[in-house]
């Protein structure tokens, strides 16, 4: 990370980053969620069923090894958690160098994949305003320099525009010391800011900053691919396996290099 990347990241609580995958990079991931979605859709509602420590009800996929929850409708969004089992091709997100300098930059120590999904957003769909509280969120700075626990890279595979159901965030809300008195609809807060991006771009946040996604007025299904990361003792931070060890199946630790493997250890593993 540059000098100017690191003041903008801990003033604001995150960074948008212009052309961060290739072109290729993104007609492979785009294929590979439009595969994941249709084969999602006709299984989501199908058992076998996982009900979260949230609550949540999840179809738990057991020839493609993913989670989903959610349909396709007006106002509605299709989530679909550990991916990395479905497709291979999303292995580039590992051996992926720019994120792995910008998570270096932001987390200190050993850090560690904690959260991978895919958010489908149909019209008329937003999410909800929130910003998490409590030891697995903070944000810090020390002698060593930006310390953070849980943050998220967001990959964009198509424009997104502010209609078109922006990802939004309060800038420097990270640093609050209050709760924020606002409900959570993100079109009616004030200083909410929709970041606006093309195909190729990401955007990396901490977990800590008050975040949501704007309604999406258009008719474009809004696709986005989510993974968080976070120190190495963090186990999943998937909801329909939170605080679990992270669901990786063993053909697909076969698949992987023994460096990929190690971004989905748990905690006793890297000690």
């Amino acid at each position: 990370m540059t000098e100017e990347e690191i003041y903008a990241f801990d003033r604001l609580g995150y960074l948008v980053l212009p052309g961060f995958l290739t072109g290729d990079q993104v007609g492979i991931l785009g294929e590979a969620v439009d595969r994941l979605e249709t084969h999602a859709l006709e299984h989501v509602t199908l058992p076998p069923r996982k009900v979260s420590a949230w609550g949540s009800d999840y179809h738990v996929n057991e020839e493609l090894g993913y989670h989903v929850k959610g349909e396709r409708a007006e106002g509605k969004t299709l989530i679909i958690e550990d991916f990395w089992n479905a497709d291979p091709a999303f292995d580039l997100l590992l051996d992926h160098e720019p994120t792995t300098r910008y998570i270096h930059g932001v987390v200190q120590g050993h850090a560690t994949i904690n959260n991978s999904e895919i958010r489908i957003r149909y019209k008329g769909n937003q999410s909800g305003t929130h910003q998490p509280t409590g030891p697995k969120y903070t944000y810090d700075y020390n002698a060593d320099g930006i310390d953070c626990r849980m943050v998220r890279f967001v990959y964009f595979v198509h424009d997104v525009s502010e209609e078109q159901g922006a990802f939004c965030v309060v800038p420097s809300s990270h640093k609050s010391n209050l709760p924020s008195p606002y409900g959570n609809d993100p079109d009616l807060e004030p200083e909410m800011l929709s970041l606006e991006v093309k195909a190729g771009d990401a955007i990396l946040f901490t977990e800590r900053l008050r975040h949501g996604g704007v309604t999406n007025r258009s008719d474009q299904v809004r696709k986005t691919i989510h993974v968080g990361y976070g120190p190495y003792w963090l186990m999943s931070q998937n909801i329909a396996t939170m605080d679990e060890p992270q669901h990786i199946l063993d053909r697909t630790r076969e698949r992987l290099s023994k460096a990929q493997n190690r971004l989905f250890e748990p905690w006793a593993k890297n000690q």
